[in-house]
Formats: structure tokens, C-alpha cells, sequence
């Protein structure tokens, strides 16, 4: 997942496609098999070519290789992650997902700024098992350049199968990837998953009501699939790390030793001026971009995930006792050195907001079945069983939470009335942070997914551009997405 940063043409991100869909099993022997032939299965980068990214995702269960991890994985292409796609602003995107799992599944482009219906970015659609589906958009020409996240979105499987192996990175090129500064370093994506050990164990000593209900975390903490792989920096050189938290339920807390990192994009793209970070805070969905400067003494620095506690009551949520290492960069030759750009992309302002929502997220004790059923997916947890609300109400795919109108602005305060964190993820358009408690922004910077701490208020403002359609928003802690902590957003 390691690749060499080459110089590219623009990028951007458009689109096409409406209506929903449920496909059945006969629709792959009626589709093409260009995109099988252009890119093979096994390959681990699967890109475009002239402008157009012909390609091909199979999802199921693999022997697992991981040492000390479970037996079965779930893959995209024998891979978990799944292989790196990477596309040009103004391509039109083919990707086929077919579904070679014993239940339904289906794709989320998270991060993308496309239609939420038809063969875009619908996560109402069903692809059963042994069907498949060809997901078609194309990418506007302006679409930022950034770090995107590809991942089952069935609603009461989402957890289930991001936390067994699907998911996987996806890259826009574009003018970012063209500053000089940028374009110099060499690059790496590092995708940063945990899964069960071989036992099946996520949180050890506590049943699956409770690993559910605080999110599941594996005790295996993967980068690319691997146990601390090897990434290498010259001296004088500069590495671009592009972090992409494609965990259940794990809130990453990045250190890498004796070197700052140095911020350069969030989830949404480039931010106007470089932040130089001692820690990185990245919650299930978040992306980051950070540059590192080969300027310390040649050897070997651990990348660190710090203790991190995400809940705040009765020692709920595990903390490690020490840093774990999830890779290590090694020194490796010199080069001239080669300096930090000193600004990147303006961020504009968004206009002022025509109106202003709360919204609530909280747990319920002792929902009952009926409420359980659309936050399990309906197998429910039983009337003493436990899920989460968003304004006092589970979530219910029929049921329109909010309506907004296409070009309006509006402010939204994301309140955490919990006792646990909650990473709050809108789909298909980005959003600014306005305020955290009150307190203003430093900077300015475009967010799709946003860690909002227990007991936190933040006031997020958003501009629902081009696109009208269904879609939703919700935590991303994948456990507490399905168990109702989701809402029906409708674009009018």
C-alpha cells in the first residue's frame, strides 16, 4: 500500500446516476468484464486510465494469514484492505462490487462528494448474496484532492464487516498532490485497522452485549494488514503520510518519536497553512495527511498509538497501559534536505447559516424490540437490550429525520449526551467546524467525520450543494451505527 508519489494531472470529482436499486444474482452474467481484464484480482493499486477507472471489487471471506488473528477474513480482492484505488478528478468511475458473502452488503463512498442516490454513493441499496452491482459516477473536475474511504454500508452489517476485514483506501489526485513542497516527498498510505485475535476475542472479558454497546476493538493493531511494518525515510528527506482510521470502533491516538508531524489535509482535503502536531487524534472514518522530515539522528522511530480513554463512566472502554507500535520508520540513505511548504489551499469561508438544528446523541436503556430491530438490523437485542438515539429516536430507514434544501447553509450543534464518545460522519457534503464548547476554530478546514468527546457540544456549518436525494448521517462507531445511532437526512 506503499506507493511513489508521480506527478498527475487535475483532478476533480463529479457524477451521475439515480433511483435505487436492489440486484440479484443474474446481473453478473450480464455485465462486461472489462474492468476483471484491466485489472487483475490479486493486484494491490487499481487506478484509471484515459480518464476512466474501469474496476472490480469481490467481497468475501479468505483464510486469514494474520499472526495470533482470526481464521477468516473479509476481503476485497483476497485483500484486507482491500486494494488502493486511485482516480483523477474528471474520471468517470465504473466499479463493480460483487458480493461473494452469505449476506448482504453494500458500498459507502465516504468522503465523496457525489449523488447518495441511484449508482452513486447509496447506502439504501442491497446487494444480496451472489449478486452484484456496477456503482457509476463520475468525478467533478473541481472534486478536492484527498485521502477516501471505501466500506460496506448495511445498515446491521456495517459492524460486522468493517470489523472483519472490509474496507480500503481511496485516492483523488489533484492540485494538492501539485504543490512543490508536497509533490517532492515520497508517500505512503497507511491504512490502520485492529482485529480479533484468533479466538474471535475483541474486548477480552466482556460479552458480546458489551463489546457491541461500547464498539468492538481488536487487540491487533494492523497497519496495511500488517504487524508493525517497516516504512523508510532518507536523511534530509520528506515522507507524506496519508492516515486513514478504518477501524470498528478505535480511536487512534498517533505519535511517531522524535519527530513533530506536520499537518497538511483532513478528511476533506487540503487545509491553507501547515500545522506541526507532537500528537494526532483520528476516530473511526477520520483521515489525516501529515508530512515528516528526515532531520533526526539515522536509526529507528516507532509510529505510537498513545492510551486513549473514549469513555468517561465506570472505566467503560479499555485503555493500553503503554504505547503501542504500529510501524516503524527506519532511516535509510540521504538526500538534500528538502523544506515544509509554508501554505497549501485557501479554505473558504462558508456563507452564514439560514438555520440552525440540534442534534442529540445519546444511548437508551431497555428499548424494547421494536426499536431494537432497525439498530440490529432486526435481530434485536430484546427488551432489556441497549441501543442509541439521535433526538430520542433509534434509527428507521422509513422514516425522514431531516429535510434540508439544496444550496442552503445551515449550522448543526452535535450535542454528546452520552457517556462515550461518538464520531459524527455526514454523507455527501463536508462541512466546517465552526466552534468546540463555545470555542472558536483556530482554522478553518473541511471535516466529513468529526470526534465528539463525552458530554462535548460542536457547531458544525454545511452547504448541501449540487446533489438532492436520501441519505444519512450517524456515528461512526460502527457498533453504535447499527445499534440506531443513525438519521435519514432527505436534499429536497
Amino acid at each position: 500500500m506503499t506507493t511513489p508519489l508521480r506527478r498527475r494531472q487535475v483532478l476533480g470529482l463529479g457524477l451521475a446516476g439515480l433511483g435505487t436499486a436492489v440486484v440479484g444474482p443474474l446481473l453478473w452474467d450480464r455485465v462486461q468484464h472489462s474492468a476483471a481484464r484491466a485489472q487483475p484480482a490479486g493486484a494491490t493499486r487499481l487506478g484509471s486510465v484515459g480518464g476512466v477507472a474501469d474496476l472490480e471489487l469481490v467481497a468475501s471471506a479468505t483464510p486469514g494469514r494474520l499472526p495470533g488473528g482470526p481464521a477468516t477474513l473479509l476481503t476485497y480482492n483476497g485483500r484486507s484492505p482491500g486494494p488502493l484505488l486511485e482516480v483523477n478528478a474528471g474520471d468517470q468511475v465504473r466499479l463493480l462490487l460483487r458480493n461473494d458473502l452469505q449476506e448482504p452488503t453494500n458500498l459507502h463512498f465516504h468522503g465523496l462528494h457525489i449523488p447518495p442516490t441511484g449508482s452513486g454513493d447509496n447506502v439504501f441499496l442491497t446487494v444480496p448474496p451472489g449478486g452484484s452491482f456496477s456503482y457509476e459516477f463520475t468525478l467533478a473536475k473541481d472534486h478536492p484532492a484527498g485521502l477516501f474511504y471505501v466500506h460496506p454500508h448495511h445498515h446491521g452489517h456495517s459492524a460486522d464487516q468493517v470489523f472483519g476485514g472490509l474496507g480500503g483506501a481511496l485516492v483523488v489526485r489533484g492540485n494538492l498532490d501539485r504543490i512543490p513542497e508536497v509533490a517532492a516527498a515520497s508517500e505512503s498510505v497507511l491504512v490502520l485497522k485492529d482485529f480479533a485475535s484468533a479466538d474471535g476475542t475483541a474486548e477480552a472479558g466482556m460479552g458480546m452485549g458489551m463489546e457491541r454497546m461500547l464498539g468492538r476493538e481488536g487487540p491487533l493493531l494492523t497497519v496495511n494488514g500488517e504487524l508493525n511494518p517497516g516504512l523508510a525515510i532518507p536523511s534530509g528527506g520528506l515522507l507524506r503520510l496519508r492516515l486513514l482510521n478504518a477501524s470498528n470502533a478505535r480511536i487512534y491516538r498517533l505519535a511517531l518519536e522524535g519527530h513533530r508531524m506536520v499537518l497538511i489535509a483532513t478528511d476533506g482535503g487540503a487545509i491553507a497553512t501547515p500545522e506541526a502536531l507532537d500528537e494526532l487524534l483520528l476516530a473511526p472514518g477520520e483521515r489525516a495527511d501529515v508530512l515528516v522530515q528526515g532531520n533526526q539522528t539515522p536509526g529507528s522511530y516507532r509510529l505510537l498509538n498513545l492510551p486513549y480513554q473514549r469513555s468517561g463512566h465506570m472505566g467503560m472502554g479499555q485503555v493500553a497501559d503503554a504505547p503501542q507500535t504500529l510501524a516503524t520508520l527506519n532511516y535509510a540513505g540521504s538526500v538534500a534536505p528538502l523544506p515544509l511548504p509554508k501554505t497549501l489551499i485557501p479554505v473558504a469561508a462558508l456563507p452564514q447559516p439560514e438555520r440552525t438544528r440540534r442534534f442529540s446523541l445519546a444511548h437508551a436503556m431497555g428499548m424494547g424490540m421494536g426499536g431494537m430491530q432497525h439498530g440490529m438490523g432486526g435481530g434485536g437485542m430484546g427488551g432489556g437490550g441497549m441501543g442509541f438515539v439521535i433526538n430520542g429516536q433509534p434509527f428507521d430507514p422509513d422514516r425522514i429525520d431531516t429535510r434540508v434544501s439544496l444550496s442552503s447553509t445551515e449550522d448543526w450543534l452535535i450535542v454528546n449526551d452520552d457517556v462515550m464518545d461518538h464520531p459524527f460522519h455526514l454523507h455527501v457534503n463536508p462541512f466546517q467546524v465552526i466552534s468546540r464548547a463555545g470555542r472558536p476554530e483556530a482554522q478553518r478546514r473541511w471535516k466529513d467525520t468529526l470526534q465528539v468527546k463525552a458530554g462535548e457540544e460542536v457547531r458544525i456549518r454545511v452547504t448541501f450543494k449540487d446533489f438532492t436525494g436520501r441519505t444519512v448521517y450517524h456515528c461512526h462507531n460502527l457498533d453504535h451505527e447499527d445499534l440506531g445511532l443513525m438519521g435519514v437526512l432527505q436534499i429536497d
